[in-house]
């Protein structure tokens, strides 16, 4: 399948879902014959990765003509023209890792080569072209850490097939070698990641697949053995998204992982017109909705695992939308937040990324009319899957819907926290309920501590963002959860009071049960209840729960939280007497973690009765609810 000028973008969409429509072969189950055939036939001219030179004709009047395609292609273009004052990238080495630098160049050339196709302004050629061959005089590209090598090998294949034909002979040669020899046949020796079950297989394959197939024409065998090894690896982490398009490592990797799992597909689909079944991998279909369901009204994520809360615009969600017909879903927050990042004129650093898959979303553009219709996705949801979440909401209107996301799991999943019970809320527009987010790789791998050892005793658990003292979920006698437990949800109902059960019993030693279970109630407040057994009397149990607001009139048991001109009460309805502590988290608690500016943890304490039961209930009460915000 090649994109034409009569067909334009449109038109690969369509022919991308009659694709999809006829009878694929399994994930990941195409043959060696079948690959080899799908090389074999495949178009040597450039441009071909993501759209020929029809297809860059139909993209340039879709941004000349479509509203949305003139923000993108302005943005692209404003980016473009401050890069050009920048010194090309040096191989700067952060700790183990070439990461940042590989990023930046992948910012630069996707979003230079893009600007040359949108414009044909030399000045973007002659710049995107000293990137690539900076890049291309690496000694390498930090091989040892593979997520380095591939982003690299995107950038070059990338800007090497969409201006190969402008490049001069002297720079397709560097920049051809530099992806056969740093990339293709580094990805031959160093194969730790060919198995991989996370983010690694999908972006590290993406990555490989760019190079092989922009070098297909001279490296025709390579890159049938690229292109099987990816076709039979990918759906190994593609089995994350089963059964619901849940993504265990959080929305922050699904935005990392996610999309470089796209890119690969519509690597083969540009290629070769098929992608060999994989999307129709379970849940797959379903995991465009994903982003949707875990941002809040407050514009934040439920950022479980390692990740922040803050998002952006993702190509991802524009591929989705097409591919499965689901605008509804960019109508939520993907709109709001691809207006602002294109109408967005702050200056650019030369130091650190910004975007750097923006340039592809001009490929998935579509029309979104103003007053889009809400998500289809349900207001409550529960995930399912290797880590369970659910997420309870009472409408898909920002200003005045409440939002809880809880969490399951354990905390040996993939960047996995001690956070199995933690929860994040909305009301009222606020994000009121917070989670850290990740603490800086480097900062912790600097000091040789063992970040990424999830066993009990493992270093990663002495950083405060990820134990379980710096989550919202309970701490009995200050003891950390268990490493190795696994709280499921078992129960969650939908309808016009959704309620959610989780069982922490796995990940506690000192307690025989501990459940938590939260309900969203027809008055618009939140119920999160607590029932605990078999404690030791005395126990001391804490519950706490990090915040931005500013806590105040602590009065009669009652807790009011106030920020941004709102209100959120919490009312102890198992004790009125209860007393309330605010604890400052913003001085580091140890040498290696990190400041966590106007953070506070605000909770309570209780002791265990000789019973060894205890039944905690909060009742979260926003301001648009009881405006007067007495008791």
């Amino acid at each position: 399948m090649r994109l034409n000028a009569v067909q334009g973008l449109a038109g690969l969409a369509l022919a991308v879902l009659s694709l999809s429509a006829q009878e694929p072969p399994a994930p990941g189950k195409a043959t060696d014959e079948a690959v080899a055939s799908a090389v074999g036939r495949a178009d040597k001219r450039h441009p071909r990765l993501f759209a020929d030179a029809a297809g860059f004709d139909a993209l340039r009047a879709q941004a000349a003509a479509s509203a949305f395609g003139k923000l993108a292609a302005g943005r692209v273009l404003f980016e473009a023209d401050q890069m050009l004052a920048f010194p090309p990238c040096a191989r700067e080495m952060e700790g183990r890792r070439l990461l940042a630098v590989s990023r930046r160049a992948l910012h630069r050339v996707s979003t230079l080569a893009m600007a040359y196709r949108l414009s044909g302004r030399p000045a973007y050629l002659e710049r995107c072209a000293a990137e690539m061959r900076a890049a291309a005089g690496f000694t390498d590209w930090n091989p040892s850490h593979f997520l380095d090598v591939a982003e690299m090998t995107l950038a070059l294949a990338v800007g090497y097939d969409w201006l190969y034909n402008e490049l001069d002979e002297a720079s397709r040669r560097a920049v051809a070698d530099a992806i056969l020899e740093k990339g293709l046949r580094a990805s031959l020796k160093q194969t730790g990641w060919v198995n991989a079950g996370n983010n690694w297989g999908q972006v590290c394959h993406a990555g490989m697949l760019a190079g092989a197939l922009a070098l297909l024409e001279e490296q025709e065998a390579l890159a049938v053995e690229i292109t099987r090894r990816a076709v039979s690896n990918l759906p190994r982490p593609m089995r994350a998204f089963a059964p619901k398009g849940c993504y265990p490592e959080g929305p922050g990797y699904w935005s990392y992982g996610t999309t470089y799992n796209v890119i690969l597909i519509a690597l083969l689909e540009s290629v070769f017109g098929s992608d060999f079944g994989l999307s129709q991998a379970p849940g797959f279909d379903k995991t465009g909705q994903y982003l949707s369901l875990v941002t809040g009204p407050s514009g934040l994520a439920f950022n479980y695992a390692d990740g922040s809360a803050g998002r952006d615009t993702d190509c991802a969600s524009w591929w989705f939308a097409r591919r499965f017909s689901r605008p509804d879903t960019l109508a939520y927050f993907e709109k709001d937040a691809f207006l602002a990042h294109c109408s967005a004129r702050g200056a650019l650093s030369a130091t650190r990324g910004g975007n750097r898959l923006f340039a592809f979303t001009l490929f998935w553009l579509q029309p979104l009319p103003d007053g889009a219709p809400a998500p289809r996705a349900p207001l409550a949801w529960s995930s399912e899957g290797a880590v369970p979440i659910t997420v309870q909401r009472s409408s898909w209107d920002k200003g005045k819907a409440l939002f809880v996301g809880l969490k399951a799991g354990s905390p040996s999943g993939p960047h996995g926290h001690m956070d199995a019970g933690s929860f994040v809320l909305d009301a009222d527009g606020v994000r009121w309920a917070y989670d850290l987010g990740a603490e800086n790789y480097h900062r912790i791998e600097s000091r040789n501590m063992g970040l990424w050892n999830s066993k009990q005793d493992s270093d990663r658990w002495r950083v405060f963002r990820l134990s379980s003292l710096s989550h919202n979920t309970l701490v009995i006698d200050g003891q950390l959860q268990l490493a190795q437990g696994r709280a499921e949800v078992v129960s969650f109902r939908e309808g016009p009071e959704p309620e959610a059960v989780l069982d922490l019993t796995p990940v506690y030693t000192n307690a025989a049960q501990v459940l938590r279970t939260g309900t969203l109630l027809a008055t618009g407040e939140y119920r999160l209840t607590d029932t605990l057994k078999g404690l030791r009397p005395g126990a001391r149990v804490r519950w706490g729960m990090v915040t931005r607001a500013k806590p105040d009139a602590r009065r009669a048991g009652h807790l009011v939280l106030r920020a941004e001109g709102k209100q959120l009460r919490l009312s102890p309805l198992h004790d009125p007497a209860t007393a309330w502590f605010a604890s400052d988290l913003s001085k580091p608690r140890n040498e290696w973690d990190s400041p966590n500016k106007g953070m506070v943890m605000v909770g309570f304490e209780t002791v265990a009765p000789a019973s060894g039961e205890l039944a905690l209930a909060v009742l979260f009460t926003p301001g648009s609810v009881n405006p007067a915000g007495t008791p």
